[in-house]
């Protein structure tokens, strides 16, 4: 992604995010935020909660796991590994949520495993692709140079297939941010506990609360994302 199109993709999150509070206070009113605002808190940091134990867990298997896939010595079963990394995407969130719930039990625990299922291959496909897409002549001038194979793959691997990994972390974070009010279901706090209330008391209000509070987090780790891809990568930082 080029710089000028990441600043766009920037610029149009933060007016999202804009927007989705504009909408959020004239749609349900101030007051009713007021009286919702200690929930809102507590939820807010129980739903980033969830996300980011989820995804520390995805980012320190997936990452590796990429990396390993894209060695020339597995090349030949790179896709049909990907197919395990796919089981939390082949089956129904709620399906995962289930049977997370059977190993682990209720509450936190079967909702960060869970979550973690569901967002480790796009993090696991695209540092596979991005490492794969380097250009040949890059590996050669690193070798020629006489650098290790580690030394290549931090120094000139790494940094050059950044921003199609963050792109990866990016749609991880976004599918996390979505599936977490699903995990109330199954004992865990987060904006379910408004939403799903919402939706059995037809108390719609409520519901739009949840759901737009839901959005705020996934627009704003969105937008922070794509800040953290446009500092760290060194195509879009010149």
């Amino acid at each position: 992604m080029h710089k000028s199109a990441l600043l766009k993709r920037m610029f149009i999150g933060g007016l999202l995010l804009f927007a989705v509070l504009a909408l959020l206070i004239y749609g349900i009113g101030i007051d009713l935020l007021k009286q919702h605002s200690d929930d809102l808190r507590y939820l807010g940091k129980q739903h980033m909660f969830l996300v980011g134990c989820s995804m520390l867990l995805a980012l320190i298997i997936g990452l590796p796991s990429g990396v390993l896939l894209s060695r020339s010595f597995a090349h030949r079963w790179a896709e049909s590994a990907m197919q395990i990394f796919n089981v939390g995407n082949t089956l129904p969130p709620l399906a995962v949520l289930a049977l997370a719930m059977l190993v682990v039990g209720i509450g936190d625990k079967p909702a960060i495993f869970a979550l973690f299922l569901a967002s480790l291959l796009p993090i696991v496909r695209n540092t596979y692709s991005g490492l794969r897409s380097i250009p040949p002549s890059l590996i050669e001038a690193a070798n020629s140079i006489g650098m290790t194979p580690m030394q290549r793959l931090m120094k000139v691997e790494l940094p050059n297939a950044l921003p199609v990994i963050m792109s990866g972390v990016r749609v991880s974070a976004a599918i996390n941010v979505g599936t977490v009010p699903l995990t109330f279901l199954i004992g865990a706090s987060s904006y379910g506990e408004l939403i799903f209330p919402g939706i059995y008391l037809n108390d719609f209000p409520l519901l739009i609360l949840g759901a737009a509070a839901t959005a705020f987090i996934a627009l704003a780790l969105d937008t922070l994302l794509a800040g953290l891809s446009y500092l760290l990568s060194p195509q879009l930082a010149r």
